[in-house]
Parts: C-alpha cells; structure tokens; sequence
C-alpha cells in the first residue's frame, strides 16, 4: 500500500505530466473529486484561482471554515456546468467555428452546440432558477466569473463582510438542490425488499 508521501509523489507527477514543470510550480494546483450526474470525475483546480477555495482554507473566529466542504462542492460543481457549457464570455474571435456553416464567427448558433453543452446550459439554468434571483447573481459572480468578495461589496455597495454571509446562504440553497449536505442523512434502517409471493414471508433471525 502506498505511503504518504508516494501519494504526494504521484499527485506531483500527475500534474507535471498534465501542466508541465513551469506551470506546475506557478499553480496552487490539486485534485479533487467532482460530482456529476454521470458519477464522480477527477479534476484539476488552480486553488489560487477560485474565491470559493481560498474561503474554504480560512476559518473564522469560532475556528470553523468559512465555508463547508458542501457549500464548496456545490460551487465548484456549478463552475464546472458553466464551464462545460461554454457560458464563459468570449473576448478574443472564434477561429473555430467552422467557415462552412456559412454564417458569423461566433454568432452562437445552437446548431454548433454539441449535447453536452445544450445539457450543462440546461443544468445551470436549473441550478440558478432553484437558487432564486436573490442568489443566482452572487453564484455567477463567485462560483463562476471568479470575483472576490471586497469587489462584490463595493460594486453593490454592501457593507464590509456581508457579502461572506449571503454568499453562505447562496451556497446553502445550492448545495440543497443538488442534494448535497453537510452530514450524510437517510432512514435508520431501511426497509427489505423482496421478490416472495404476497403471502410468504421470512425472518432475518430464522424465527
């Protein structure tokens, strides 16, 4: 079984080999594990990067992370849909956008757009309507367009430290419509099913 520090060693190899050296050492890069509809994938995320894990790393006066380990997971999930469906705004030309179509680079024409992005579209627009317009502009705000907190506040005129708690309330609705939360919840003890006959029965303990 692999130590420690071969784990480290493997993870360090891992984003060498995916990044190279130079960037590799420039990046607060790590792993971690995304939930999808389709089951956990791998990803890569430059920790530096996102407002959402520089608040996860900061604990506040009571020593508990300023946001939770779901709150940061339904976050990243949302940026991750956003990505993958291409929502990010364009500020260079579309050289890949095929001459032949005959129309505009970067006209957003629907017909270009493959299932997997018309379905991460769809889930972000789910995502946001299940959120509210109380949220939904703080999330795209953090979770996607990367903004820091103090420029939130002053290009809304909040007052200092308030968007951190608006931004948990956000999170919190979020991570509730995409079934997350802070401690794994079900029935105490699930009910048998069975493939018997309506009238037979049996008893776990041979009674």
């Amino acid at each position: 079984m692999p130590t420690m520090t071969g784990r480290k060693q493997a993870a360090s190899d891992l984003l060498n080999s995916q990044l190279g050296d130079h960037r590799a050492r420039h990046l607060q890069v790590s792993q971690r594990q995304l939930a999808t509809p389709y089951g956990n994938v791998g990803i890569l995320v430059d920790d530096a990067e996102s407002p959402l894990a520089w608040l996860a790393r900061r604990r506040g006066r009571d020593g508990r992370p300023l946001i939770e380990p779901h709150q940061l997971q339904s976050g990243e999930r949302l940026r991750a849909e956003f990505t993958r469906g291409h929502l990010m705004p364009r500020i260079t030309s579309n050289w890949e956008d095929p001459i032949a179509t005959g129309r505009r680079a970067g006209s957003g024409v629907s017909g270009n757009f493959t299932d997997v992005v018309i379905a991460a579209r769809q889930r972000v627009r789910t995502a946001l309507d299940a959120v509210g317009p109380e949220f939904s502009g703080l999330l795209l705000d953090v979770c996607c367009f990367l903004k820091r907190l103090e420029d939130i506040e002053r290009e809304r005129a909040w007052p200092a430290r308030s968007a951190k708690v608006v931004l948990q309330l956000a999170l919190d609705r979020l991570a509730r419509h995409y079934g997350l939360s802070a401690e794994a919840v079900g029935h105490a003890r699930a009910s048998l099913q069975t493939w018997l006959a309506p009238d037979a029965g049996f008893s776990v303990d041979g009674t």
